[in-house]
């Protein structure tokens, strides 16, 4: 597949080319694989911080009238764990985090195109993290509008919406960022004989992703700033009783937020493209059906918005296009998973963590998808709209979905990042509590939605509080399982076992480096011959 020198030096991790020790070493280094783990460890504290949120929540919610908090804390909880965990952790988590560290490997390049831009859009990630945490601490608290920011309720709280609308102004920028550097580097950085058709799928599923990021993320920032304009200047944008629209706000939110579900989405599904054909030794079945599915997803993505606005006073025609419509970017997904599914059909397949995480991630997508289905239809959707239907439903498909992919690239990547491996046997155990703990968190909403339990309230009636009670569980189960898998990857980082260039046997360039890669991935860049996954029977 490749002709390269194999003798090179593995990378120090503490020390970078120009001698710099410590952290210098890293906040200046614009080394993508060095880039890449300051978006690991920094996402990973992030996400920590809206588990803890998600888990203050549920114990609130665990019976019915006030438990741990009041009202409105629960409300800015409420918000600040969506931010953290849409603007902080889903939507850059693969694309910076893998996409940074494998995928220029993966193309046989050096680096990413703009070495100095990508160390800047993680300078701006971390600005705006700090801004939105930030808003726990300055005047009368963090925003309780919801992720959303809900107008003409965002324009009147006096809470910190402000802050927070710049906090998601300044990540957009990071990902648009992000997303040029992707796209510019896989047009221009491929090694020599790395044809369109010979790139890796995660590659692809980063391409399809980054069009996204740049075309649909200045949607969300001028919103973004209308609000805060309306907030400070007055101006009669979205409050009606200045002449504003508040469904032009939902409009213009949704038609960036639902593209957004795909930069979600897409990457964790470049992920399981890689990761099954390794652990079922067989070739991708349908490339180039999975390579265009990508692409129709990441177009059809942008006309399915007004699905979100069913019981707004959508006009009966539209509500028709946009349910057609939420039911066509269904069939290249579909697409995908039966590829997969073809892939698995007669390997000999090898559940090691990556595998488990990249099956679970199926099992899940798929409920998250089935159930989306349902929210999609105009007949159904009346009586589930706001209610934990959809609550349930969009955690399936981002925590089950993007969240089990991110859990499968780590296991999967991570002999790679740092030579080592880690306890085989305790990161399946891993799996299989987080597995278990996620049905028992998520499949009761779905149940509470069906009864008609309204989302985002702070209290409930009693007929809602079995499922609470079993949700509130599974919380428990979930949060000990993710503490258990942090404890086994870092004693791998600490202690596993050495390993060499390829401990899966894989066959994408990635794996012809040193683990970890020498600073600039090859000592001689590679050239290709044939296109990956290659797996004889």
């Amino acid at each position: 597949m490749i002709e390269q020198e194999e003798k090179q030096k593995p990378l120090n991790f503490f020390q970078d080319s120009g001698g710099k020790k410590g952290i210098l070493a890293w906040i200046t280094s614009t080394d993508h694989k060095r880039i890449g783990l300051l978006y690991l460890y920094s996402l990973s504290v992030f996400f920590l911080v809206g588990v803890t949120l998600g888990l203050l929540m549920r114990l609130e919610l665990i019976n019915p009238g006030k438990d741990i908090v009041e009202a409105q804390t629960y409300n800015g909880f409420f918000t600040l764990h969506g931010v953290i965990m849409i603007f902080l952790f889903v939507i850059p988590g693969i694309p910076a985090v893998f996409g940074n560290i494998a995928m220029p490997l993966m193309l046989g390049a050096r680096d990413v195109a703009f070495p100095k831009l990508n160390l800047l859009s993680w300078y701006l990630y971390i600005f705006g993290a700090a801004l939105a945490l930030s808003t726990l601490l300055v005047g009368k608290g963090a925003p309780d509008t919801g992720w959303t920011f809900y107008a003409p309720y965002s324009i009147k709280t006096g809470t910190n919406v402000t802050m927070a609308v710049f906090a998601a102004f300044i990540l957009g920028f990071s990902s648009i960022l992000t997303g040029l550097n992707f796209l510019t580097t896989i047009h221009r950085m491929r090694c020599e004989g790395m044809t369109w058709f010979r790139m890796p799928l995660f590659a692809w599923a980063l391409y399809a992703t980054s069009w996204i990021q740049l075309l649909a993320t200045p949607v969300i920032g001028i919103t973004l700033l209308m609000i805060a304009a309306e907030r400070t200047l007055g101006v009669g944008l979205f409050d009606p009783t200045l002449g504003g629209d508040p469904i032009l706000y939902q409009h213009l939110f949704w038609i960036y937020s639902h593209p957004a579900v795909y930069i979600m989405i897409l990457p964790g599904m470049g992920v399981i493209s890689e990761i099954l054909p390794v652990f079922a030794r067989r070739r991708i079945f349908g490339y180039t059906a999975i390579v265009y599915s990508s692409l129709a997803i990441a177009f059809i993505g942008y006309f399915v918005w007004g699905h979100h606005m069913f019981t707004s006073g959508m006009s009966g025609p539209a509500r028709i296009i946009f349910s057609i419509l939420t039911f066509l970017v269904a069939i290249p997904s579909a697409i995908k998973v039966f590829n997969w599914l073809a892939t698995l059909y007669k390997g000999s397949i090898d559940l090691k963590p990556p595998m488990l995480f990249a099956l679970g991630f199926i099992f899940l997508f798929l409920i998250g998808g089935l159930t989306g289905l349902v929210s999609g239809a105009l007949a159904t959707t009346v009586h589930l709209h706001d209610t934990y239907f959809v609550v349930g439903h969009f955690h399936y498909v981002m925590f089950g979905g993007t969240g089990f992919a991110f859990f499968a690239a780590i296991h999967y990547w991570f002999p790679k990042i740092y030579g080592r491996m880690y306890d085989i046997k305790a990161a399946t155990r891993n799996f299989w509590i987080i597995f278990g703990g996620f049905n028992v968190l998520y499949f009761p909403m779905l149940w509470a939605g069906m009864m008609g339990m309204p989302r985002r309230y702070y209290d409930y009636l009693p007929e809602f509080h079995i499922p609470n009670i079993i949700s509130t569980l599974g919380s428990w189960i979930v949060a000990f399982g993710i503490i258990m898998m942090i404890i086994t990857l870092v004693k791998g980082f600490r202690n596993g076992k050495p390993v060499g260039k390829n401990p899966w046997n894989a066959l994408t360039l990635e794996w012809q480096a040193d683990s970890p890669p020498i600073t600039e991935n090859f000592e001689e860049l590679p050239v290709v011959t044939e296109g990956p996954y290659e797996y004889k029977s």
